[in-house]
């Protein structure tokens, strides 16, 4: 399938192209450093079918100083303090990149997209913002997307919706990752599964990356909670 690419201020969009009138929505949130372009060329790798071909719509984070990085300034959703599980995280800076993909979703029900055909990915630090989000979003998703990634705000759990209660939850882990450890993304998929949600789990013998075995697996985890 071909891809026609739009560029904003604050997003890259991919819509299918053929003719194709898109009748769901893929918000895909990049890692600390990157772009939105960043996931772009794994589109077309995903293979879908005419019969999945949703909106790809890829957010950039904001511009802030990181302090792990010595206060460089970077795209990053969120600051992050240390990588230690004992660091105090970013709430504020979590809480206000929700409100953006808050934003992302608002638009994409604006085009037409309900929220139900609605997909909230993410990467590293943008799962863990996907995860955040969607658990909290007030209408049914289709599903998250967690790739490399964790659950921020653990103590916050009790402001979970209602309406995600039942949502589809696809968590990917690389054994060998480096800057997120396996055990720490355990940690968090078996906070969730004791929480009551349903927690596909996937790990491949990599780093903090995307493999071509992980691709596989989200295109038919996108081709079933889009069919």
């Amino acid at each position: 399938m071909t891809y026609l690419q739009q560029e904003f201020d604050d997003r890259v969009i991919l819509e299918p192209g053929a003719g194709i009138t898109p009748d769901a929505s893929v918000i895909w949130l990049h890692g600390l450093g990157a772009d939105g372009h960043d996931f772009v060329p794994l589109v077309p790798e995903l293979e879908l079918p005419e019969s999945c071909a949703p909106r790809f719509v890829f957010p950039h984070a904001p511009v802030r100083p990181v302090t792990l990085n010595n206060g460089m300034r970077m795209r990053a959703w969120y600051d992050i303090l240390g990588l230690s599980a004992a660091t105090a995280e970013d709430e504020p800076g979590i809480r206000e990149s929700a409100q953006l993909v808050e934003r992302q979703i608002r638009r994409e029900r604006a085009a037409g997209i309900p929220s139900s055909r609605i997909v909230i990915a993410g990467f590293s630090q943008g799962g863990a913002i996907a995860l955040h989000t969607a658990l909290r979003h007030t209408e049914p998703l289709a599903g998250v997307l967690a790739l490399s990634t964790y659950l921020p705000l653990r103590a916050a759990a009790g402001e979970a919706s209602s309406a995600n209660r039942r949502i589809p939850i696809l968590m990917c882990h690389g054994i060998y990752d480096p800057v997120l450890p396996l055990e720490g993304a355990e940690r968090s998929r078996d906070l969730l599964r004791a929480a009551g949600y349903t927690v596909e789990w996937k790990q491949y013998p990599m780093q903090h990356q995307v493999s071509a075995e992980e691709i596989a697996d989200i295109s038919e985890w996108l081709g079933r909670v889009l069919a």
